[in-house]
């Protein structure tokens, strides 16, 4: 198959204008709009060797809780990159990438029930509303710490001095590792990011991940030794608590799960962040309005996140053949529900590339839908709650240096690489 599915001369040539190219990662709302125009289901060669793209609010949403997508994924795509198999032709790094795969396929986000709903039964307890209340008091007084030293200075640059940094102590607060890794945390997990973001990785993105991940693999197996010897009340220990009650296996399970949650605790919110605090501050008059109306803080966060989501999509593997729309899903195919698409969609959003925090006319889909849907959601929630009113309180003249935004390129995580601000 090549090109787009069928739809006519006219919407062919509209969606061939959704190129995956610089432009679409700077914006790539013009090119989801000129696919969800030309029709519901798209073909395109062009992303992972080949991706069934679902674009529309209700298509994504159904995606998502379709039993007949599978999350097991990660074989397929690892082993579709350009050049992989000369790349690790070796046996030692043939080993290092089947040990990589390995570490990704037992991650929950990865895995299909019965496993995904074990696994989530476990991991869902350390994030029980109850226990992310409790936090409250310390993610707060972890944003106070990185925002008092800029008090004395006119502008900053935020992703450098609080997006990045805040979300990794908080995750390493829940998970009871030491903060003072978290410069080499964050370099992991960039370099993660960067592989599982990209249209098209490549053996460069790949070795970098896999790098990255196996180190982070090693740091956990020195914690879960100390954790063994001398347990607490953090996630990790909980964690080993689960695998010595037979509800984690000892395959390495254990340690995707370690990995993974510091992965996604922070790179996620990073992006919330940084993308909320620019959407924030280019619309004055929203600014504005949530400082005076500070109750308006969570429907806010929700708008932020169908805005600008910091997840723009999420892959599934055809587990069962089955047509949607006129086209056959054959077993394996991959499709991509692109949430970032979705959230912008007419039919289910009045006036969607408008920004809004009193909007009450739909749900965004920024953390998923069914059995997969983000189950650090409440935490991502409060993190932004908290630096937003911070912000709020310290600079109420908050404003961008620069309308121009410097994104990361990265089409799956969107996020901004820089975020200059003048706080008077």
């Amino acid at each position: 198959m090549t090109g787009l599915t069928e739809q006519g001369d006219a919407a062919r040539a509209s969606a061939d204008m959704a190129a995956f190219d610089h432009g679409f990662l700077q914006d790539p709302y013009p090119a989801y709009r000129a696919l969800r125009d030309a029709g519901p289901i798209h073909w395109r060669e062009d992303i992972f060797q080949g991706a069934w793209l679902l674009t529309g609010h209700a298509d994504v949403e159904q995606a998502l809780a379709d039993r007949r997508l599978s999350s097991q994924r990660t074989g397929g795509w690892i082993k579709r990159i350009p050049g992989v198999e000369e790349a690790y032709r070796g046996k030692n790094s043939r080993e290092r990438l089947d040990a990589f795969q390995r570490l990704f396929g037992r991650a929950m986000v990865f895995v299909d029930t019965p496993d995904h709903q074990r696994l989530r039964h476990v991991i869902a307890a350390g994030f029980h509303p109850s226990l992310i209340r409790a936090l409250v008091p310390q993610v707060e007084a972890l944003a106070e710490e990185l925002l008092a030293p800029l008090d004395d200075v006119r502008r900053f640059d935020f992703i450098e001095a609080f997006a990045r940094p805040f979300p990794s102590r908080v995750i390493a607060l829940l998970l009871g590792i030491e903060r003072s890794d978290e410069r080499r945390f964050m370099t992991w997990t960039d370099d993660i990011a960067a592989f599982i973001g990209a249209l098209q990785p490549t053996t460069g993105q790949l070795h970098a991940a896999q790098r990255s991940l196996l180190r982070l693999v090693h740091y956990f197996e020195a914690v879960l030794v100390r954790r063994r010897r001398c347990p607490g009340s953090d996630f990790v220990s909980r964690l080993l608590l689960a695998e010595a009650q037979g509800a984690i296996r000892p395959d390495g399970e254990l340690l995707a799960q370690c990995a993974m949650l510091l992965f996604a605790g922070h790179e996620t919110t990073r992006n919330l962040l940084g993308n909320g605090l620019y959407v924030l501050l280019s619309h004055p008059d929203q600014w504005r309005l949530l400082r005076a109306c500070p109750d308006l803080m969570q429907g806010a966060i929700r708008e932020l996140l169908r805005y600008e989501s910091p997840v723009q999509y999420t892959g599934r593997r055809v587990a069962t053949e089955f047509i949607l729309h006129g086209q056959t899903l054959r077993r394996g195919d991959l499709v991509l529900a692109v949430m970032g698409a979705a959230n912008r969609d007419p039919r289910r959003f009045s006036d969607p590339d408008v920004f809004d925090i009193r909007r009450r006319d739909g749900a965004h889909l920024s953390f998923g839908r069914g059995a997969h849907v983000c189950i650090g959601a409440g935490l991502s929630m409060l993190e932004a709650d908290v630096a937003l009113r911070a912000l709020m309180r310290r600079w109420p003249d908050l404003a961008l240096a620069s309308r121009e935004a410097r994104w990361n390129g990265n089409a799956g995580l969107r996020g901004l690489k820089r975020l200059a601000l003048n706080t008077r």
